[in-house]
């Protein structure tokens, strides 16, 4: 008689702790910038103020990234995770009590804004070098359908905090996300792993051995040209979509016949395709052969549908938003189980840390691209232009560079 040889659960207990952990970060995080920010807003009756704020918050994240990388190759990413929760937890306790007795002070605000991106920025990289080795063989296209699942749901908290703050005021989700951190970062300390990265490694970490450890990172990064390519690409991608992004609400709000509570629906629209398109994701697996192919049908649909949707009647507007957030998690789970599964223990902070400094200056970039370009040209054709060269860089940097990048795609993980 054959033996059954059963597969690894996936929901392990160092896996459900982590999710959870960065599920409560992500949120955390994205409620109380925006809380926040709306704040500062109300206080100061500016909105150069408040786009100051909001640029504070995300310029640690072109730095640090690249800093965090090299330091989390060569030291425990499990004790980086739960260290960063305590911090956070400290950190929103004493903004309780700051805010609990009605003090305001812009400078103040401002600081605290930076510190939150520095941990955030560090963060990511940590969780995103640490969430693989939780993850059981065979098992990452599920684990990141569930990670994909986070972002739509942080999305899905901005009102809720905007609520909140209108009702409570900002006090109580201070105290809700230090509650919160606490409870993660003490149940983070309970996850057990063995950290094979640094495994023997007993020599103190110097300014020497950064060095070192960075340029290390850089000649591997450069030695796989495939990472290289998929780096490249998604700092275009992520420039070009931000880009977009940051036009839709002006817009809206430009069209009488749409508004403010139209955006809000094809916005909720979105979530709904990212939640659906996460859910199927988790019960079905995708041929390995063909990952790569789908990934480059995602890449180039989404393009002509993000350039034609505000030319369309509401109806089928939402339907193509529907569309674009059920792909965008398709490809997003292709990229994110095979390169990270792909990548050696012992680089995996370094790749990360380079991969989220060149996404969030595709960000900023893309945001200051649009903002000037629109004083001058409609947004419909700023965001046909956007996609237009997001549809170029597609054959140009993925397609043409298909005989890297298949092999890494085309992986059944």
């Amino acid at each position: 008689m054959d033996q059954v040889i059963d597969k690894p659960r996936l929901w392990t207990k160092n896996f459900t702790i982590i999710t959870l952990g960065s599920a409560v970060s992500i949120l955390g995080n994205s409620v109380s910038s925006f809380a926040m920010g709306l704040l500062t807003l109300d206080k100061t009756g500016s909105v150069f103020l408040y786009a100051l704020f909001l640029a504070a918050n995300n310029l640690p994240k072109i730095i640090l990234p690249l800093i965090a990388g090299p330091f989390l190759d060569k030291r425990s990413r499990r004790k980086s995770v739960y260290t960063l929760d305590f911090i956070s937890a400290g950190l929103f306790a004493v903004m309780f009590a700051v805010t609990q007795s009605g003090y305001f002070s812009y400078p103040v605000f401002l600081v605290i804004s930076i510190i939150i991106g520095c941990i955030d920025s560090v963060y990511v990289v940590a969780y995103d070098s640490f969430f693989p080795m939780l993850v059981t063989e065979g098992n990452f296209s599920k684990a990141y359908s569930i990670s994909s699942l986070l972002y739509p749901l942080a999305i899905m908290m901005t009102p809720v905090a905007a609520f909140v703050y209108k009702k409570i005021g900002l006090p109580p989700l201070f105290l809700f996300n230090a509650i919160s951190f606490l409870i993660a970062a003490v149940f983070e300390t309970r996850i057990k792993v063995d950290e094979v990265h640094i495994s023997g490694n007993s020599e103190p970490f110097s300014l020497r051995v950064f060095r070192e450890e960075f340029r290390k990172g850089f000649q591997y990064i450069r030695g796989e040209k495939g990472l290289l390519i998929i780096t490249v690409y998604f700092f275009i991608n992520t420039l070009t979509s931000i880009g977009m992004d940051t036009l839709w609400i002006p817009y809206f709000k430009s069209v009488p016949a749409l508004g403010i509570m139209a955006y809000s629906y094809a916005t909720s629209v979105n979530v709904a395709g990212r939640l659906v398109g996460g859910g199927i994701q988790y019960r079905i697996k995708y041929p390995a052969m063909r990952k790569f192919a789908i990934a480059m049908a995602v890449y180039v649909i989404s393009c002509f549908i993000n350039g034609s949707v505000l030319f369309m009647p509401f109806a089928v507007m939402l339907a193509m938003f529907f569309a674009d957030g059920f792909l965008s998690v398709t490809s997003f789970n292709i990229r994110l189980s095979t390169t990270q599964s792909y990548i050696p223990e012992e680089y995996r902070g370094r790749f990360n840390g380079c991969y989220q400094m060149a996404s969030n200056t595709g960000i900023i970039v893309g945001q200051l691209i649009a903002g000037g370009l629109a004083e001058r040209f409609d947004c419909r054709a700023i965001i046909i232009g956007l996609m237009a060269v997001n549809l170029i860089a597609t054959f140009a940097i993925m397609y043409r560079g298909r005989r890297h990048v298949a092999p890494i795609y085309n992986r059944d993980v």
